[in-house]
């Protein structure tokens, strides 16, 4: 399997071709009351061709599209950098020592309690937010005596879980119900439900994969690399070392970092904090806990250094990542896609019409990881077409965030980036993660439909 640079690269040219073939064609847009650009339906006509994204234009996408997802980058290096930080202290090295020495035969519980912190965390919508953890929780689930993959797993699945059930997601939910004029998270309860539902899928695979591993380690994904672990684990079993000890100072800095976690949540969801604000946040704890441990400016400088360097690849596939919605939108042929879409609905059945948008935006996600990008130029497409055919706003809601949400951690757009924040080879997460996947988006079908039957209402 190519590199994921590679990868990402090599749909940058397929996105390209793209542009020579498909007509070029746009929607008028409209500024709705809260600012938001949204498409108006019935305005989509061709325009000419200007000139398709040439070679010099293919290249500079790249850098546009490193500027585009600069916020999303900078926010990752910071906050990476200010858990280098408190990797340095270790706070947390001695903490998952503590913790793995008390969970002794019980480490499935361990792994069960970072799934929901993932999940919960997401309920909200932190999707990148969460990138600065996946290191720190990958390091604890080797420790825990598992592999790789499950680590990923954990992380992976609960984001999924939390992020696709929209309950209180402002970047799908928030957003797409806001422009049909449902009343903000109406609907909450459904969607409760729904994440009952993709909770379980994810728990059930983390045990099946896990009791499979340690009954067996050779049928892991990455047999080889865990093995070796499994053994150098048992030597470092039998080793004491100072440097672990569960210090004062260390449970400080551990509970400093649970107040940042709180803090995190509740800024997000009650002042409306973004990445500047969570970075800004992160930066001030690597503060504290330098005053704390004593650390002098220059040690801090390179330590720091060293803690965002762990996410640069990560960074560079996010940056690679907006630049195919760069060249989309250049080329002019993502609107020529959606309403192509729309005529291809127009005198379906609902539940025809659900299942062909359902699978529409799933595979658009492919293109087009930003939920609330798609969400504005999608769903205003998506609400009259409901109107037309007696379905449900709610429901129409429901099918685009399902769409939008249960392939972010499967498609390269943002399965690479999280493999590349667990030092995983993408392939194998692929070939792992797909069927979880599959059942996630089946049951999503099955919620829809579900919705759709009992008319599911605004509250």
């Amino acid at each position: 399997m190519p590199h994921v640079f590679v990868i990402m690269f090599v749909l940058m040219i397929f996105v390209t071709f793209l542009t020579y073939i498909i007509p070029s064609g746009e929607f008028q847009r409209v500024t709705i009351e809260d600012g938001t650009s949204v498409v108006d339906p019935d305005t989509f006509q061709f325009v000419e061709k200007d000139t398709p994204v040439s070679f010099l234009d293919f290249f500079r996408s790249i850098y546009n599209g490193f500027v585009q997802g600069a916020s999303i980058m900078g926010s990752l290096l910071l906050c990476s950098g200010a858990l280098g930080i408190l990797n340095r202290t270790g706070s947390l090295s001695s903490g998952i020592q503590k913790l793995i020495s008390v969970s002794k035969g019980k480490e499935m519980i361990t792994v069960v309690i970072l799934y929901t912190f993932f999940a919960v965390l997401n309920i909200k919508g932190s999707g990148e937010g969460s990138y600065p953890f996946y290191p720190i929780v990958i390091g604890m689930i080797l420790s825990l005596g598992y592999d790789r993959v499950l680590g990923a797993a954990t992380i992976m699945f609960g984001c999924t879980a939390g992020f696709a059930c929209g309950m209180l997601n402002m970047f799908t939910t928030g957003i797409s119900q806001e422009m049909v004029g449902l009343p903000l998270f109406s609907g909450i309860g459904y969607r409760a439900f729904v994440f009952a539902v993709l909770y379980i899928i994810g728990l059930v695979a983390l045990f099946l994969y896990a009791g499979k591993i340690k009954k067996d380690p050779s049928k892991s994904y990455v047999a080889e690399e865990y093995k070796q672990q499994l053994a150098e684990k048992a030597t470092s079993d039998v080793e004491n070392s100072d440097d672990l000890v569960f210090t004062t100072k260390r449970k400080i800095g551990l509970i400093l970092f649970l107040c940042v976690l709180i803090t995190q949540a509740v800024g997000a969801l009650n002042f409306g904090w973004g990445l500047a604000e969570i970075a800004s946040l992160y930066i001030i704890y690597s503060i504290v806990l330098a005053i704390i441990f004593r650390i002098n400016p220059t040690e801090y400088s390179q330590t720091f250094v060293k803690g965002a360097s762990t996410v640069l690849g990560a960074a560079l596939v996010i940056g690679l990542g907006r630049s195919i919605m760069v060249l989309l939108t250049q080329g002019k042929v993502m609107d020529t896609i959606v309403y192509y879409m729309g005529t291809a609905l127009d005198g379906k059945s609902p539940l025809i019409t659900l299942l062909l948008l359902y699978l529409f935006v799933t595979a658009f996600n492919f293109l087009v990881v930003s939920g609330s990008g798609k969400a504005v130029i999608m769903v205003p497409i998506m609400s009259p077409l409901g109107q037309m055919l007696g379905i449900n706003q709610q429901v129409m809601i429901l099918t685009y965030q399902l769409g939008d949400g249960l392939t972010n951690n499967l498609w390269p757009g943002g399965g690479a980036v999280g493999c590349s924040l667990c030092n995983l080879d993408y392939a194998v997460w692929f070939r792992y993660s797909w069927k979880v996947f599959a059942a996630m988006i089946a049951a999503g079908y099955g919620l829809i439909v579900i919705a759709d039957m009992i008319n599911l209402g605004p509250f």
